[in-house]
C-alpha cells in the first residue's frame, strides 16, 4: 500500500485536501503551501508510487488510472472517503482522473498548469528532456529541469539554492525506468472526449508565463470542465506555487474556500 502523510486534523471534521506533486512525484513540492492551508484543512500529502518513499520498480503497463487507483485505494485504508484534490501538472491528471472515476470521493479540484490533452509544445520539450536522459542519464535530466519549472530572473538570483536542489534530486532520483514509465502514462492522458463528465467544483490555476505548459492549455481546460474557474497568474513560471508562493496560495485559499465551504465547530 502506498504511504501517505497525513497531517493533524486542525478541528474534527474538518475537509481533507490531498496534495499531489507533477512529474517529480514529491510531496515535498507543496512545502510553500502547507502554512497557508494546515489550519483551515487536513493535509495529505505523498511521494507518488515509485518515488521518495514509495520508491520500487513499476509495472510495465503503468498509466494514469492506475497512479489515480493507487492514491484512491491508499485514502480509503486510512479512513478517507472524501477530499479535495490539489494537483500540479501530472498531479493535476491524476485529480481529473479521481473526479471522473471516483466523483463520490472528489469534493473539489484546484488544477495548477495542467492540461486536457498532451500539447505539441509540451511533448516536444518532453522528448527534448527525454533525449537528455539517454545520452546523460539522472545528472542531465536533473540539471536541465529548472529551466522548464522557474523563470530565468528567479533562477539567476538563486543559483546557490539550485544546486542544491540539483545535488538532492540526483541523490533520490527515481531511477530512468519509473521515470520513463510515469512520463509514458501522462503523454498518453486524454481528457478532451470526458471532461464534460467532471461534477466537482474546480478551481484552474496557471502561470503565463509557464515554458513547459503553454497557458492557453489552462484555457483549453477551463472551457471543457463545466462551471469551472481559472486565475491566471501573470508570472512564475510552471512552478508559480514555488516560485511566487504568496500569490499562490492567496488565489489557492480563496478558491478552497469558496469550492469547501465549512462550519467550523466554534469553540
Amino acid at each position: 500500500m502506498m504511504r501517505l502523510n497525513i497531517a493533524p486534523a486542525p478541528w474534527p471534521g474538518a475537509p481533507v485536501v490531498v496534495l499531489s506533486a507533477g512529474l517529480g512525484g514529491g510531496g515535498g513540492y507543496w512545502l510553500a503551501q502547507r502554512a497557508a492551508l494546515e489550519e483551515q484543512y487536513q493535509l495529505v500529502s505523498y511521494d507518488h508510487n515509485g518515488t521518495g518513499e514509495n520508491a520500487g520498480p513499476l509495472p510495465a503497463d503503468y498509466s494514469l488510472a492506475t497512479m489515480a487507483g493507487e492514491l484512491f485505494s491508499a485514502l480509503q485504508a486510512a479512513g478517507i472517503a472524501r477530499f479535495a484534490l490539489v494537483g500540479h501538472a501530472l498531479g493535476a491528471l491524476i485529480g481529473l482522473q479521481l473526479a471522473l472515476d471516483r466523483p463520490e470521493a472528489v469534493s473539489a479540484l484546484a488544477l495548477v498548469n495542467g492540461w486536457l490533452s498532451l500539447s505539441p509544445h509540451t511533448r516536444r520539450c518532453f522528448q527534448v528532456r527525454e533525449r537528455l536522459l539517454h545520452a546523460g542519464g539522472a545528472q542531465a535530466w536533473v540539471e536541465a529541469q529548472p529551466l522548464f519549472l522557474y523563470p530565468a530572473e528567479w533562477m539567476a538570483a538563486r543559483l546557490p539554492r539550485l544546486e542544491a536542489e540539483d545535488a538532492l534530486a540526483i541523490s533520490h532520483f527515481q531511477g530512468k525506468e519509473n521515470l520513463l514509465k510515469r512520463l509514458q502514462a501522462l503523454k498518453q492522458a486524454d481528457f478532451s472526449r470526458r471532461a464534460s463528465a467532471i461534477a466537482c467544483p474546480t478551481l484552474i490555476i496557471s502561470a503565463a508565463d509557464d515554458l513547459l505548459v503553454p497557458a492557453s492549455c489552462s484555457r483549453v481546460l477551463q472551457t471543457a470542465i463545466p462551471g469551472s474557474q481559472l486565475v491566471e497568474m501573470p508570472w512564475g513560471g510552471h512552478a508559480c506555487n514555488v516560485t511566487d508562493a504568496d500569490t499562490f496560495n492567496t488565489i489557492l485559499r480563496d478558491g478552497l474556500a469558496a469550492m469547501l465551504p465549512v462550519a467550523r465547530e466554534t469553540r
